[in-house]
């Protein structure tokens, strides 16, 4: 009996590659990560030399800690704003502690619920993030205004005023809401979209910062993308800034940076998480020096390089530059402020 060979039809072939393709492409799909919560993306194998990391060359901090250190009096402090004549506002457990200067404590403000954000307007008016709504306070910190709440999956971590607008960071709904002054939501700013190359914010923690520069451009930390990004109050993306990398001018972890300020020259101040440090960029995000690593914040036995979210839900560090050019850092796990000032040439 003679077998009869059998022959394998190309066509088959063809169409079999064509579903391991589709197959391949969907897995892909499903599996890509828009809230950051497959980490770093390094191999469980990539070990991390922490000392190393940790470990700043000292000809790269340019600050030094000027010895004024404030105990914010909170049990959870969240976020830190300055006045332009340099008072201190802390924003923690339900109220706003407000500093001189000098550090002394000059009042209590008691909140209606528990903080997250705060910033001061030129004209001395508190706004704040209470829960899921803001609300406005007078310079004696009495409430002049309460903005219309924005659900229960609000978590507000950042407001920032610049002229008659008001951008609101939203890390619940991963979305930037701009308000005018009368608190009348204008526009969300962020949110993805091709078509206008705006790849949308990844946030896997409550961390999650902006900023208004001088020239009125919107500065948008997106933590999961390890990088800064510049809108128009129209929300047009312009341009963005910054790597993940664990070399010092770049943004380790999972979500880096925390915190973000910008400073009267117009250059940035950042603040990371898990390795803390603090750094200082030009205003095109090209990277200076340091203000202060970890040994500086008293954080060398902390150290932690944080792959997911779960790892650094807690602590981090929120920052607020001084038109002097000080820069104040607000440890909210030591529930204290330390400021640094520039140290002096051939220092």
């Amino acid at each position: 009996m003679h077998r009869i060979p059998r022959r394998i039809d190309s066509s088959l072939i063809v169409a079999a590659l064509l579903i391991a393709a589709v197959v391949t492409g969907a897995v892909s799909i499903l599996r890509l990560d828009t809230t950051g919560r497959s980490g770093s993306g390094l191999s469980e194998e990539f070990a991390y030399n922490l000392q190393k990391l940790a470990a700043v060359d000292p000809d790269l901090i340019l600050y030094a800690e000027s010895g004024l250190r404030v105990s914010t009096g909170f049990r959870q402090s969240r976020a830190i704003a300055l006045d332009s004549s340099g008072r201190m506002y802390v924003a923690g457990d339900r109220a706003i502690g407000v500093f001189g200067a000098a550090g002394n404590p000059e009042k209590l403000v008691e909140l209606s619920g528990e903080p997250r954000s705060l910033t001061v307007s030129d004209d001395g008016k508190i706004y704040v993030g209470v829960g899921d709504h803001v609300e406005v306070l007078s310079a004696e910190g009495q409430q002049v205004a309460s903005w219309n709440p924005l659900g229960d999956e609000a978590v507000l971590t950042s407001i920032a005023k610049h002229k008659d607008d008001v951008f609101v960071a939203d890390a619940g709904h991963r979305i930037v809401l701009h308000y005018d002054a009368a608190g009348t939501l204008v526009g969300h700013i962020g949110a993805k979209n091709p078509d206008k190359n705006v790849p949308g914010f990844v946030i896997p923690s409550p961390h999650f910062d902006l900023a208004v520069s001088r020239d009125g451009l919107l500065r948008v930390v997106n933590p999961g993308r390890n990088r800064i990004e510049t809108y128009t109050r129209d929300g047009d993306l312009e341009f963005a800034w910054g790597e993940r990398s664990v070399d010092i001018k770049g943004f380790c972890g999972c979500c880096n940076p925390v915190s973000l300020a910008i400073g009267p020259d117009g250059g940035f101040v950042t603040a990371e998480k898990g390795l803390d440090r603090v750094k200082v960029y030009n205003s095109d995000g090209g990277f200076v020096g340091v203000v202060a690593g970890p040994a500086q914040l008293g954080k060398e036995g902390q150290l932690k390089v944080c792959n997911t979210p779960e790892e650094c839900q807690g602590g981090g560090l929120d920052v607020a530059v001084g038109m002097d050019g000080r820069v104040y850092v607000l440890d909210v796990t030591d529930n204290v402020i330390r400021v640094f000032a520039k140290k002096e040439a051939g220092r």
